[in-house]
C-alpha cells in the first residue's frame, strides 16, 4: 500500500473549489441557505481520527518498547501482559480508512473553498452571504482537519524499518 500523495489532495481540492466556484456562481440564487451545522460531521470525523491516531500511535509505540527491551528479532519476542498487542489487520484497515477520509476531506475541502471564493466576496452586497460565509468557512476548516487527521493518521500505521535491516527501505541508485 503506498501512501497518499499530497500533491493528489492538492489537485483534487483545487479542482473541486474552481468547479464549485462556477456552480454555485451560476446558481447562487436557487441554492437554498446554508446551515451552520452542515460542516460538522466532517469535524466530527476529524477530531475522532486525530483520537484514534493518539491511541494508535501510544499503544504501538508501547508494543515496540516492550518487545526492544525484550532484546531478540521482531518476530520471537514475546508481548509482556500489560501491554495489549495491536492486530496488524486492524492496522491495515485503519490505514485504508485512514486513507479514504484524506481523499473525502479534499474533496469537501475544495467544494467548501469554491462556496466561500463566491460568498465571500459578496458579504456586502447579499444579505444571505454573511451567514453562507461563515458555513463555508467553518466547512473549509472541518474538511481541512479530517484531511489533516487521516494524514496522521496514516503516518502512524506506517511499519518503521528494522533496525537489524539496514537495507530495507533502501533503494539501489541507478548506475
Amino acid at each position: 500500500m503506498t501512501p497518499v500523495r499530497r500533491r493528489d489532495l492538492v489537485v483534487l481540492a483545487a479542482g473541486l473549489a474552481v468547479a464549485t466556484w462556477l456552480l454555485v456562481r451560476s446558481f447562487y440564487g436557487d441554492m437554498p441557505a446554508l446551515d451552520w451545522w452542515l460542516p460538522l460531521p466532517l469535524g466530527l470525523l476529524a477530531v475522532g481520527e486525530a483520537m484514534g491516531a493518539r491511541t494508535l500511535r501510544s499503544r504501538l509505540a508501547d508494543l515496540r518498547a516492550a518487545r526492544s527491551a525484550k532484546g531478540g528479532k521482531p518476530d520471537q519476542r514475546p508481548t509482556p501482559a500489560h501491554v495489549r498487542p495491536v492486530e496488524p489487520l486492524l492496522v491495515a484497515r485503519v490505514a485504508v480508512l485512514a486513507q479514504a477520509s484524506a481523499y473525502v476531506g479534499a474533496v469537501f475541502t475544495g467544494v467548501w473553498a469554491g462556496v466561500l471564493a463566491h460568498v465571500g466576496p459578496a458579504l456586502g452586497r447579499l444579505q444571505a452571504a454573511t451567514s453562507d460565509s461563515g458555513t463555508a468557512a467553518l466547512g473549509v476548516v472541518c474538511a481541512g482537519g479530517l484531511v489533516a487527521a487521516a494524514l496522521w493518521l496514516e503516518s502512524v500505521c506506517r511499519v518503521p524499518p528494522d533496525e537489524d535491516d539496514p537495507a530495507r527501505g533502501a533503494r539501489a541508485r541507478p548506475g
